[in-house]
């Protein structure tokens, strides 16, 4: 995907279909799996240096 759409959740957290339809999922996630979650977030364009 195009380089505006990588780590579209970390750069726009108030995006309203982030805050309705991507955070609850996440919640969901740390609540089920605590010991697989992470607080840090893998981003796509961190690693992408070339």
């Amino acid at each position: 995907a195009e380089d505006y759409h990588q780590d579209f959740l970390t750069l726009n957290p108030t995006y309203p279909y982030i805050v309705y339809n991507d955070l609850p999922k996440i919640e969901n996630l740390k609540r089920l799996f605590p010991d697989l979650y992470s607080d840090k977030p893998v981003l796509v364009l961190a690693g992408n240096k070339s």
